[in-house]
């Protein structure tokens, strides 16, 4: 089975026969038997016509898709994620779904993650992000109580993943490919090349902690079971080995041109 993978598309800087015309014939010439998106998909008030228009013309192929920062601008998390939660069909959040089995041996999860502060000096870092204006729940907090809000939203991502894992695992996948949008470590946070030191002040709002932690726990606990981790949100493509059985490919991406950032045969 072939699945193809797209992640920071930013529809809502293009128009409709782009997508039409250019984004949707890519992921066809992939001959891939469903599509995954790892996130920045539109922003909130266009999320869901974008995601309708890719599944219509996409149609039949399954769509499964993580949220990612951009698409909760202007907007707030919960109604969010219960319109996507409703849309059904070909159209799967995949936090909603718990584990999808797509052979007798490989299984798909996901979580959109989030910049949880973990990483970093999030209280010194001079660093500030549109998140932390746009999105309804997080906008005029005090720095200290955003560290809290976005800790929490990252501890949420984890205990998603941690759940979702750990069934794909007892369930009998040998291979689990989890499907993020923020990166879960350093060693994945690719930018122009490179990855970032130990005390960037980007790391805190461009890293997810406590997926990370998550992640390598189970990876330690399963040796016998590969996972393979797909994220975005840095535009910047790279690879990162964690461990023996524990790898991360970050897609790369540019605004105002959405393509398919790679393939993955099971």
């Amino acid at each position: 089975m072939r699945l193809a993978w797209a992640t920071d598309i930013h529809l809502n800087f293009v128009d409709e026969d782009h997508v039409r015309g250019s984004f949707c014939p890519s992921v066809r010439e992939t001959g891939a038997e469903a599509l995954l998106l790892g996130g920045d998909i539109a922003e909130a008030p266009s999320l869901v016509g974008w995601l309708r228009l890719l599944a219509d013309v996409l149609a039949p192929l399954p769509i499964y898709f993580v949220l990612g920062n951009h698409d909760y601008y202007h907007g707030s998390i919960a109604p969010i994620r219960a319109a996507c939660v409703a849309l059904g069909g070909p159209l799967r959040w995949l936090p909603g779904t718990g584990p999808i089995h797509l052979t007798a041996t490989a299984a798909l999860v996901g979580h959109g993650g989030w910049g949880d502060g973990r990483l970093g000096d999030f209280l010194a870092t001079p660093i500030r992000i549109n998140d932390h204006v746009l999105i309804k729940d997080l906008a005029g907090m005090e720095r200290r109580f955003l560290l809290g809000a976005i800790a929490r939203l990252g501890d949420e991502a984890a205990a998603s993943l941690r759940r979702d894992v750990t069934a794909a695992i007892g369930g009998g996948a040998q291979r689990v490919v989890v499907l993020t949008h923020v990166p879960p470590f350093r060693a994945a946070c690719w930018h122009d090349g490179r990855t970032p030191p130990p005390d960037s002040p980007w790391l805190p709002d461009f890293t997810c902690g406590a997926t990370g932690d998550a992640l390598r726990a189970i990876a330690r606990d399963n040796p016998a079971v590969d996972i393979e981790v797909l994220c975005g949100h840095t535009h910047g493509a790279g690879q990162a080995r964690i461990r023996d059985n524990l790898w991360v490919q970050t897609g790369g991406a540019d605004y105002g041109s959405p393509g398919i950032a790679g393939t993955i045969d099971l």
